[in-house]
């Protein structure tokens, strides 16, 4: 039973991976900083799910429940930041534009990212792709524990 919930938790991770690269690629969604962020998990989370297949080794599956947890926190991070809950990274998102003078909007113009932290380029039911992730890394995380404490 163990080694079926790590295959389904690190194939979860490798098919949110492919939509990803999926939009990027074939939809033509430019990932945003955040967005490349949250990819590096769920790599790091398909590679323990193919080792821990292997060598089901306990701590092998809870560095992969770790790695689905931080993928979906950055996730529901990156959501807040797209719903303008809090502020994103300034190399991410654009500043208030109140008083400033010509020349320091044109130069927050000029330095602004290409593609922003704080848009929302899809979404599905009022979910961002960020807010999507989060509750499915979520889904997987607690797949992932569910690994962990299974007998064998």
């Amino acid at each position: 039973m163990r080694r079926i919930l790590v295959l389904i938790a690190a194939g979860g991770s490798a098919a949110l991976l492919l939509g990803a690269f999926g939009s990027q690629y074939l939809g033509g969604l430019a990932p945003c900083k955040l967005c490349l962020w949250q990819r590096w998990p769920h790599g790091a989370a398909v590679v323990i799910g193919v080792l821990a297949f292997f060598v089901p080794a306990p701590a092998l599956i809870w560095l992969g429940a770790l790695a689905a947890a931080t993928t979906s926190g950055i996730g529901f991070y990156h959501a807040g930041v797209e719903q303008g809950w809090w502020e994103g990274p300034t190399t991410c998102t654009s500043g208030p534009i109140g008083g400033l003078s010509s020349e320091q909007l044109m130069e927050q113009i000029m330095n602004a990212p290409l593609v922003r932290c704080d848009d929302i380029p899809w979404e599905l039911f009022n979910i961002s792709m960020a807010g999507w992730n989060a509750l499915i890394s979520l889904a997987l995380a607690l797949m992932w524990v569910a690994a962990a404490r299974a007998k064998s």
